[in-house]
Parts: C-alpha cells; sequence; structure tokens
C-alpha cells in the first residue's frame, strides 16, 4: 500500500478523534480524558459505560461518530486487505503467465546465471528479439528480471531440474556465465548430457578452464579477463582498427551491425553466382564471407564467380533494415 494512502487513512481517523472529543467534551461537559474515552469506546463500539448521563443531542453525536469512525477503520482495513491479495494474486498471475511462455518455448537460448556478464548478454538478447529465459539463483536477480519482463527461472543452473524447467532438450543454445569455473564445467555436462545438440558457450575464469569446457562439452569458450585485456591493447597499438570495431558491434548511436545469413534452397539465390545475385545493389550490404556446411574454411572477400548454394551462410555488414531484406531473399 502506497504511503500517502496510509498517511490519508491516519488523517481521516485522528479528525473523527478530534471531532468527538471536542464534541464529547461539549455536550457532556466533561474533560478532556473522558471525552477522548467516550470517542474510542464509540469508535471501537465496545460498549463500556458512559462517562456522563447522555442526552440526545449526546447520542445522535455517538451515533455519527459510530458511523464515521467504521467507515474510515472499514476503509483502512478494505485497503490493507485489497493490496495484500492483490499483490499475491498479481505475483501469481504473472509467475503463472511467465510458466506457460516458458513451456511454449522452442529453438531458444538460455543463459544461465544473472550477474554482470549474463546481464549483458541478457541486454543484447533483449535488443536483438530473440527468445531466451534465464536461470538464477538469487531471488532478489530474479524479481528485478521479472519485473522487466524477462522469463526467468529461480534455480541452480547446475542441476538438471532447473534447465529441464528452462526446456533444455528444445533450447538451441546456452551461454554459461556462472561465477566460477566449476559449476561453468558442471552446467555444460549437464546440458550437454540433456540436450547433446545443444550450441554452448561459456565463460571460462582460470587460464585452464578452457580446455576443461571444452572437453565437458562446450563449443566455445570466452575470457572476459583475456579479452578485455586485448582490447585495452588495441586501443593503444590500433585505435582506427578498433573505432571501426566499435561501428560494427553498434557502438554509440551507430547502426551498422554483423550478421550471418543462411540460404534457404528454396531460395532465388540458390544455384546463382554472387554478380547474378546482385545482393549489394538489392539491399545495399557488404558481403565479407561465404562458408559452406563441411567446408572448414571460409571464404573472406568472395569473388563475384562463387556459386552460392542452399545451406550457404554469408556474413554481411549493414543496418538491420538491409539484413532484413536479405533474410527475406534467402528464404523465398
Amino acid at each position: 500500500m502506497k504511503i500517502r494512502k496510509i498517511i490519508f487513512i491516519a488523517v481521516l481517523l485522528l479528525v473523527v478523534i478530534v471531532c468527538g472529543v471536542i464534541g464529547y467534551m461539549s455536550l457532556l461537559n466533561v474533560g478532556f480524558v473522558d471525552a477522548l474515552y467516550m470517542t474510542v469506546i464509540t469508535i471501537t463500539t465496545v460498549g463500556y459505560k458512559e462517562v456522563a448521563v447522555m442526552n440526545n443531542a449526546a447520542k445522535i453525536f455517538s451515533i455519527a461518530i459510530i458511523f464515521s469512525g467504521l467507515a474510515v477503520v472499514g476503509y483502512g482495513l478494505s485497503a490493507v486487505a485489497a493490496t495484500f491479495f492483490e499483490g499475491r494474486f498479481r505475483n501469481a498471475w504473472r509467475t503463472k503467465r511467465m510458466e506457460t511462455k516458458i513451456s511454449m518455448l522452442k529453438n531458444h537460448y538460455i543463459v544461465c546465471g544473472a550477474g554482470e556478464i549474463g546481464y549483458t548478454v541478457i541486454k543484447c538478447f533483449l535488443e536483438s528479439n530473440l527468445d531466451f529465459v534465464v536461470i538464477e539463483n538469487h531471488p532478489e536477480r530474479v524479481a528485478d528480471l521479472k519485473k522487466e519482463g524477462v522469463l526467468t527461472v529461480l534455480g541452480d543452473a547446475t542441476h538438471e531440474d532447473a534447465l529441464e524447467e528452462a526446456r533444455i532438450k528444445r533450447a538451441q543454445g546456452v551461454v554459461c556465465t556462472l561465477s566460477n569455473d566449476a559449476d561453468n564445467v558442471f552446467t555444460v555436462l549437464t546440458a550437454k548430457q540433456m540436450n547433446e545438440k545443444v550450441y554452448i558457450v561459456s565463460k571460462a575464469i582460470e587460464k585452464n578452464a578452457h580446455a576443461k569446457l571444452l572437453k565437458a562439452g562446450a563449443d566455445k569458450t570466452i575470457s572476459p579477463n583475456e579479452i578485455g585485456g586485448q582490447r585495452m591493447a588495441a586501443l593503444i597499438i590500433r585505435p582506427s582498427v578498433i573505432s571501426f570495431l566499435d561501428v560494427i558491434t553498434q557502438a554509440g548511436e551507430v547502426t551498422l551491425d554483423l550478421e550471418e545469413i543462411v540460404i534457404s534452397p528454396r531460395s532465388e539465390l540458390a544455384g546463382q553466382m554472387l554478380r547474378d545475385a546482385k545482393i549489394p545493389e538489392r539491399t545495399g550490404l557488404i558481403i565479407l564471407a561465404l562458408e559452406s556446411p563441411g567446408d572448414p574454411n571460409i571464404r573472406f572477400n568472395p569473388k563475384s564467380s562463387e556459386l552460392l548454394k542452399g545451406e550457404d551462410t554469408m556474413v554481411v555488414l549493414g543496418t538491420q533494415e538491409q539484413i532484413q531484406k536479405l533474410r527475406e531473399l534467402a528464404c523465398k
């Protein structure tokens, strides 16, 4: 219940008491304490004996005090009850709605841990409009994420039940950002056993953690400390290159982005040479690389004679609007 409402109810009750004291002092010709006593027993309707002989005016005044007091007290109790039950109902409804959404997820991502790095991942996923669910074992963080509308499971990501609740068997990717390597290794191992096809990226803290995580089943490992150090060094050694990278990773207000687009076998692009597809002319995108399934070599700066095939992946640079145009062409 808001503090303003509490103050309002208290003021109303105080007004009734003050009016009652003044009224009884005038009508019954009694002192302050007796008048206050009469006011309190009248408002609470406890039924004790009056302190003086009640005349008709005092009786009518008592009736008015009784109704006024009951109205104020009743309003206060109803406000407290409404706030309590409304809050519980709202939380129950929100939890049930979230559980329903999670149960319907498919080809989604799971973020294990909502610490500093995990929250950064969450923000990126929100900006990209991806379907994902977060597993976090701190109730305060879970409550904050739920307020932001983020699908969240309260639990330990190292346990199968939490991963099961996050629909690990239908997920296409897992991001492990737990606070220590042991928990990340155990989470990767458990997730891979429950869904061997899921793609897992894990945070690595210690230097020897990379090998353990890869052995447990992680597809990629990232060391925030190493990346941070490399970036700081690069800012000194190659500041112009880093400025360019900031542009293509949407730093500041720039809208350029790197994206990968998979060509559908049914697309009009499949079977065409790159020069005939005229992707830059039709979309405004820059094609940086091509990758074919089963071919470990990525063709950077592909030639115009490259043949586009179904299931090929194009790495492009451009705005989200331009990327959406290519995505539509690649899916037709």
